[in-house]
């Protein structure tokens, strides 16, 4: 492995095509990446420079809209948390996030009816932009591309595990959770807004992050200290979620991160997808060989932010915390009744 910044790999997922040393050596890299950072950089992915060039651009695009344009999809107008969200409208640990973004995720039709367990309201349809049609086809292409190299590189870790490749298939393989967001970080001199999003532990599978230019991406070593995700082209910073680390209690890690907001004079423009089980799974626990188990730390939880172990609920969770607003709109029920969600999977 090729040390990018400290404690932070670069792992080429083309050494996967071939049954020779490299690709038994690929699987006792990704393996170590995952277990001691839980971030490393990924190269060879298959997806091109171009596809990644114009991926940024349509964001941008998207972003250069009027404001008008961009409230028509805001993201209070669905109950499925899709659409557009203004700088500082979206939490983490309470404090407000200084960046514009969009959210799509898999295109269903309504799941919830009244009395079907809370976690059903999550499924639904996008919002898009009326005066952007081509984000429509962008993004979608984009969540299919993303979703067969998040798929290659789980069935991976799952083999670099002691594991059969397929060992996570029956919790996505029916209709696997695809989020995207495209992000704008705008510039700010103020310390108010310097968070561009908090410190925090991200729920899935994998996510796997384009940046543009502009660096902003820290990751939290295990000594305390930041470490600097620089940009690097036709590459995604690649981190472990909170899914892996359950099912796996703890061998795997799923690392604190954040970003720090650009300067003044400056913006950071990112795509992150965000592969993760479907909703109605619960998270399976693996039986790691004995040299893996001794290693597991077991998984770690925020008591103000508890894990629950069916996917859904601990999505819904999620989004419910960040969104506060879409919350009180659409889902006041579940918060004025203090409504445990986990009691309804």
């Amino acid at each position: 492995m090729q040390p990018i910044a400290p404690l932070l790999p670069c792992l080429d997922l083309s050494r996967l095509d071939g049954r020779a040393s490299g690709y038994l050596d690929f699987l006792a890299d990704l393996r170590e990446a995952a277990h001691n950072v839980g971030f490393f950089y990924l190269t060879g992915h298959g997806i091109t420079t171009k596809q990644c060039a114009e991926t940024l651009a349509v964001a941008r695009k998207f972003f250069d809209l009027p404001e008008a344009a961009k409230l028509e999809v805001e993201m209070i107008r669905s109950p499925h948390f899709r659409g557009y969200t203004r700088a500082g409208w979206e939490l983490t640990r309470g404090r407000p996030d200084w960046r514009e973004q969009f959210d799509i995720n898999s295109e269903r039709d309504p799941l919830w009816r009244p009395g079907a367990p809370a976690w059903m309201r999550l499924q639904g349809p996008n919002q898009w932009p009326r005066s952007l049609p081509e984000l429509r086809p962008a993004l979608l292409g984009w969540q299919a591309e993303m979703t067969k190299v998040g798929i290659r590189l789980l069935r991976a870790l799952a083999e670099a595990l002691g594991q059969s490749p397929d060992f996570f298939e029956p919790i996505y393989r029916d209709a696997p959770n695809q989020l995207i967001k495209i992000i704008r970080y705008p510039g700010s001199a103020s310390a108010d807004n310097a968070q561009g999003v908090g410190a925090h532990k991200d729920s899935g599978f994998l996510t796997f992050v384009l940046q543009d230019i502009e660096e902003g991406l820290e990751i939290e070593a295990q000594d305390g200290n930041w470490i600097k995700a620089t940009p690097r082209q036709n590459s995604f910073v690649v981190n472990i979620g909170e899914l892996l680390e359950l099912a796996t209690n703890g061998y795997l890690r799923a690392t604190v991160h954040r970003v720090v907001v650009p300067p003044p004079d400056a913006e950071r423009l990112s795509v992150a997808f965000f592969l993760g089980a479907q909703h109605d799974a619960m998270v399976p626990l693996l039986t790691l060989p004995p040299a893996l188990a001794a290693d597991a730390r077991g998984a770690t939880s925020d008591p103000d932010n508890p894990l629950f172990q069916h996917v859904g609920t601990n999505y819904l969770k999620g989004r419910l915390r960040s969104h506060p607003d879409v919350a009180k709109r659409h889902h006041s029920d579940l918060i004025s009744a203090q409504a445990p969600l986990d009691a309804a999977v």
